[in-house]
């Protein structure tokens, strides 16, 4: 069995599980957490079946294992602190009626799954053929790495110790990097698979991971992450305040 196959298979095997976990717990949104544990179970099944120990193959396995697990432990504490499944999932709960058991298994779950699977695409290539030493480009691509997960994981600690306040309440967050981007998260997490594709350029078949941060890209700017969020926000007068002020992504200084 190739590869691409075992790790596909094993990932499918994954989010149907957490999809039959999510019909018993009537809770759509336990798939957010899933999310990073996919990339986890993709890199490490990958690597421990067909991984040779180049540092290549070591240090991409430690960037995402390192990012994945981050990622899944905040979501999990952050739905800890929330009563019940997530505002989008219960609309879809509601909206989709007698067709929903096999519209989330796909457009939720499988779908998930395969944007995990194509953003994996730079640890698959690297385990595949992961070139030779490392030099330059890895150091380079570490160090966008470094500065989009550092953005990810200060942007979340700042936004949950916001909400934790309850003086805080019904308030949008404009403090810390939250002042010179809307979305500070979103923004390191896209940097950080730049970072990744960099690092798997080492690859003889580097440039097809190329895929993966366009794809992470045009998804948290275009389908599920701003324009989603921001929606909630339309027309309170705090949020249109802040909007004209401050960046939706790139960092830059408040304007006004």
């Amino acid at each position: 069995m190739s590869l691409f196959l075992l790790t596909g298979l094993f990932l499918f095997l994954f989010m149907s599980a957490v999809f039959l976990l999510a019909l018993k717990l009537k809770d759509n949104s336990i798939v957010d957490i899933a999310y990073g544990l996919g990339f986890i179970l993709v890199a490490w099944s990958g690597y421990l079946v067909f991984g040779s120990g180049q540092p290549r193959q070591i240090l991409l396995l430690c960037l995402i294992s390192l990012w994945g697990a981050r990622l899944a432990a905040h979501i999990a504490l952050r739905k800890g602190t929330e009563r019940g499944e997530d505002s989008r999932y219960r609309r879809w709960r509601e909206s989709w009626g007698k067709s929903f058991v096999w519209r989330s298994f796909l457009q939720i779950f499988m779908l998930q799954g395969a944007v995990i699977f194509l953003v994996a695409l730079p640890m698959l290539l690297v385990i595949n053929r992961p070139g030779g030493a490392l030099g330059w480009l890895d150091l380079f691509g570490v160090l966008i790495w470094l500065c989009g997960f550092a953005f990810e994981t200060i942007g979340d600690w700042q936004l949950l110790r916001f909400k934790k306040d309850p003086a805080n309440r019904g308030k949008i967050i404009q403090l810390g990097l939250w002042r010179i981007t809307r979305h500070p998260n979103y923004f390191g997490e896209a940097t950080l698979w730049w970072g990744i594709f960099f690092i798997a350029l080492g690859s003889p078949l580097g440039w097809f991971a190329i895929i993966s941060p366009l794809l992470i890209g045009f998804l948290l700017l275009k389908v599920s992450g701003i324009p989603m969020l921001e929606a909630k926000y339309a027309g309170n007068p705090d949020f249109e305040a802040y909007k004209r002020r401050t960046n939706a992504f790139f960092p830059w200084f408040p304007r006004g």
